[in-house]
């Protein structure tokens, strides 16, 4: 039998002429955790989806070999059936059913009438968890009151629970923090032990370098080289340079020529209350403020009351009693909604792009100018088509979004370029002020450094930055100045000569001791 429990042979498919996969191999052994690295765009996930049948056998060229057998997958039910399970970014879980019926979601535990056995069900519900260290678990509680990192595991309980062979994951920590993550890892390296051979998509390469046994680097459809643990250099640099196809010396770009003017923006006494909740207090007392031409960041463990604060202050779209004062440019502003943050220039990125940053359904072109639609695209109510694709056009150069057309639908773009997107339609609306909450989630090295670039243009015209961010490295790479913010509250202030890891932490730990007493 061969060492090899999958191989890919010069797998070719194309979108509308346009080749994704160009004569890509992928070989990976028994029993190993196989990672796949590459920027955005780059086919990982496309390759993956030929594998597991989302893209069935007919609408690809080359060959599919499993387990010593050539494959022909028409849909995810048949990969599913030979031990191959995927798990997509985007979960595949239903929020309202409980989680024991989620664990066994399209693999109904039923009895020989065809009617679901509920005994059997949660009992096995309750085996699959407890392999992947959930055993405490309340089966029936609805999967929506469970954090993030729990569904998680429970998409990979799901997948234990069909017999699987070969667990794909495709970037299984991008939502999760680092306790979550390393928990996720660990778990993995479990499932090795059981026999189970892991796929993992990743662009957080520390996590790679831990996990993984082997590298395949894809780079433009194309197979670029296998990297070894224990043969080949086996570091982060190694695979940047595979990636982006040359050294990366330097991933935070230097900002020069930035003068740091007056301050333009200005929160004193913040308050909010939770929006379901009006005795949880989730923001206490914030005082803050940026200059024009500075970057700000906002750094704290996930939790801490970041994103509240920020979604609060952008047009209340988050909380209730809220009280405190903003001011821009010295003048006291009331921000009622998102208009009259706009209408003040201030933008505002989310961290959750697809919820709440893109139109997904709709174009590149529309997603970008939807925010300045009022103020700049239109007259007395009428839309100038011409101003609108211009725009477009512009920023798609401006900030370098590879794509074939404006008119392409934003959810066939990777997620690097949509994060472009988002940003292109906050950067229409001309505003003096931007926050942006985890700009780089999700996005490979190379898009990253191109977002830092973005980030010091925005700062070299004047504008003031804040950013939020869970990457302590990318705070300390981009920021000018940083405000800890811990429970709710501003645990501490360091400049950025005073900025590193051991600053943040030692600020939040002592934040935590003054809660304790």
């Amino acid at each position: 039998m061969s060492d090899y429990i999958l191989e890919m042979n010069h797998i070719t498919k194309a979108f509308s002429g346009v080749k994704a996969l160009d004569d890509v191999n992928l070989k990976v052994k028994r029993g190993e955790i196989h990672a796949l690295c590459g920027e955005n765009g780059a086919g990982k996930s496309t390759l993956m989806n030929v594998l597991s049948g989302v893209y069935p056998f007919g609408s690809y060229d080359g060959d599919i070999v499993y387990n010593n057998e050539l494959c022909k997958f028409h849909s995810i039910r048949e990969s599913e059936a030979k031990g191959i399970v995927i798990i997509h970014q985007e979960l595949a879980l239903s929020p309202y059913l409980s989680v024991a019926e989620n664990v066994f979601l399209g693999n109904e535990q039923t009895d020989i009438k065809g009617v679901i056995n509920w005994t059997h069900t949660r009992k096995r519900a309750h085996e699959m968890l407890e392999k992947v260290g959930l055993g405490d678990e309340n089966i029936n509680a609805p999967v929506n009151t469970l954090g993030v990192g729990k569904q998680q595991l429970i998409e990979i309980a799901k997948a234990m629970a069909k017999k699987v062979e070969l667990l794909i994951l495709d970037e299984p920590t991008a939502a999760l923090n680092d306790e979550e993550s390393r928990k996720l890892l660990e778990i993995m390296l479990e499932l090795k032990k059981q026999g189970i051979t892991c796929i993992i998509i990743s662009h957080k390469l520390n996590e790679i370098e831990y996990v993984s046994d082997a590298i395949t680097i894809i780079r433009d459809g194309h197979t670029i080289e296998t990297l070894e643990k224990g043969k080949d250099e086996f570091s982060e640099d190694r695979v940047i340079k595979g990636m982006v196809g040359r050294e990366l010396t330097n991933r935070y770009p230097v900002r020069e020529e930035v003068d740091i003017g007056e301050i333009i923006f200005e929160v004193k006494n913040w308050n909010v209350y939770h929006p379901d909740d009006v005795q949880r207090q989730m923001i206490k007392d914030v005082s803050l403020h940026v200059r024009a031409g500075e970057v700000v960041g906002l750094a704290g463990l996930m939790g801490a009351g970041r994103t509240e604060l920020a979604m609060s202050i952008f047009g209340r779209s988050y909380g209730q009693k809220i009280s405190g004062t903003i001011f821009i440019n010295g003048k006291e502003v009331t921000l009622k909604s998102v208009k009259d943050a706009i209408d003040n220039k201030l933008a505002y990125v989310s961290e959750d792009r697809k919820n709440y940053g893109l139109v997904l359904i709709d174009d590149i072109k529309r997603n970008m100018t939807m925010a300045a639609l009022r103020n700049f695209f239109s007259k007395k109510g009428v839309v100038n088509s011409n101003d609108e694709i211009i725009a477009a056009e512009e920023y798609k150069k401006k900030i370098n979004v590879k794509t074939n057309s404006i008119n392409q639908t934003v959810s066939s773009l990777s997620g690097g370029n949509q994060q472009k997107v988002v940003l292109a339609k906050w950067m229409l609306t001309q505003p003096d002020i931007l926050i942006l909450d985890e700009p780089t989630r999700g996005i490979d090295v190379g898009a990253k450094y191109e977002i830092y670039c973005i980030i010091n243009e925005l700062a070299k015209e004047g504008k003031a930055v804040i950013v939020i961010s869970s990457e302590m490295p990318e705070i300390i790479g981009t920021c000018d100045r940083v405000y800890i913010i811990n429970e709710g509250e501003i645990a501490g202030e360091l400049t950025k000569e005073e900025i590193s890891q051991e600053g943040i932490m030692q600020r939040i730990m002592a934040h935590n001791r003054k809660g304790e007493n």
